[in-house]
C-alpha cells in the first residue's frame, strides 16, 4: 500500500498550478529544497516522474496530469469534510474564503465586511479580488469557499444565487453633456473605452454594443473603472460603468452620467459556491446579507 500523504497532494497541487519549484515552494511556506524532496518521494511512491524539469519552469508528464486530478478530488473533499465541523443551526463562525471580482470589490465588500461582522460576529472573512476565471479555478479546487460575480457562470459543479440587478450607465466628457444618448451600436463608431481582456464587465459591455468578433480599432483599454473614468474626464472618450460604482468613480471629475433610453443594459450579481459545500444552508443565509447590503448601495445611486 502506497501512503500518500495530504502534504504530498497540496504540494503537487501548488506545483502543477504555478509551475516553478520556487513559487510552489513560497505558496506552501517550505523552503524549495523540502518541496523538492516531496515531490521525489511523491515520484519514487508511483515509480514514473510527474513532472519534466526545465531550467525555468515544469510541465506535468501524462500521469502527471491525470493524479493532479485525482489528488485535487482528494483535497476537496478534505476541505468539505472539515466544514462538517461547522455545521448547525446556529450562525457562522470560524474563517470563510472569499473572492470578489474588481467591478465589484471596492464599492461592496468594505459595506459586505462590516455587516457580516456584526451579523455572525464569530466570522473571520478572507477575502481575494480578481478577475472571474481566477476565482472559479479557485473556488472548483477548494481554495475559495464563495465567490461574488457577475451571473451566470454555466458551470454544473457549482450552485449560482442571485443577488441584485444593477444597470450600466454612460460616462461622457462634460462638453458631450447637452447630445442625445446614443443608441447601443452607435458607440462601435466612437473612442470606447473599456476594461483590458480577463474582466467580464469588458464582455457585457461589448454585447450590449454589439461589436463584432473583431474589436474596432478606436477601442482603448484601461485597467479599472477608475482608470476608464479619469480617461473620460480628460477627454479621451466614452465609457461604461455598472451603477454601483458611480458615486466612487465619479468624485471629483466634471463627467457626465446618462442612462439609455430604452433595452438599458444590465448585469446580475450573485454569490457562487460548490454543490457540495456543505455550508449551503449558511451560505444562503450569508447570500441574504450580501443581498442586502447591494440593494442598499444602488438605491443610493438612483
Amino acid at each position: 500500500m502506497i501512503n500518500f500523504t495530504l502534504k504530498h497532494f497540496r504540494y503537487f497541487d501548488a506545483l502543477a498550478r504555478l509551475g516553478h519549484f520556487g513559487r510552489a515552494a513560497e505558496a506552501c511556506s517550505i523552503s524549495q529544497p523540502a518541496l523538492s524532496a516531496q515531490i521525489k518521494e511523491l515520484e519514487s511512491m508511483l515509480g514514473a516522474p510527474l513532472v519534466e524539469r526545465t531550467a525555468r519552469q515544469i510541465r506535468l508528464t501524462t500521469l502527471g496530469e491525470e493524479f493532479l486530478v485525482r489528488a485535487r478530488k482528494v483535497l476537496t473533499d478534505v476541505e468539505e469534510m472539515s466544514e462538517l465541523a461547522r455545521l448547525s443551526d446556529g450562525p457562522l463562525s470560524g474563517t470563510l474564503k472569499m473572492g470578489i471580482i474588481p467591478t465589484v470589490a471596492p464599492y461592496l465588500l468594505p459595506k459586505i465586511i462590516s455587516a457580516l461582522s456584526e451579523k455572525f460576529p464569530d466570522l473571520e472573512l478572507h477575502p481575494r479580488e480578481s478577475i472571474t476565471q481566477s476565482l472559479l479555478e479557485d473556488l472548483l479546487q477548494s481554495r475559495l469557499d464563495f465567490i461574488v460575480a457577475a451571473l451566470p457562470v454555466s458551470e454544473p459543479a457549482l450552485r449560482e444565487f442571485a443577488l441584485f440587478d444593477e444597470e450600466f450607465v454612460l460616462v461622457r466628457n462634460q462638453k458631450d453633456a447637452s447630445k442625445p444618448v446614443p443608441e447601443p451600436h452607435r458607440l462601435q463608431n466612437m473612442k470606447l473605452l473599456l476594461l483590458e481582456e480577463g474582466h467580464c464587465f469588458r464582455d457585457q459591455a461589448l454585447s450590449f454594443c454589439d461589436f463584432r468578433k473583431s474589436a474596432p480599432t478606436l477601442l482603448m483599454e484601461g485597467s479599472s473603472l477608475s482608470t476608464l473614468v479619469q480617461m473620460v474626464d480628460a477627454g479621451l472618450g466614452l465609457t461604461l460603468i455598472p451603477q454601483m460604482a458611480l458615486r466612487l468613480e465619479t468624485q471629483g471629475t466634471t463627467v457626465a452620467v446618462d442612462r439609455f433610453e430604452k433595452d438599458r443594459p444590465t448585469r446580475t450579481i450573485g454569490m457562487i459556491w460548490r454543490k457540495t459545500n456543505p455550508l449551503e444552508k449558511q451560505l444562503m443565509g450569508l447570500g441574504a446579507v450580501v443581498r442586502q447590503v447591494g440593494q442598499a448601495q444602488l438605491s443610493k445611486t438612483l
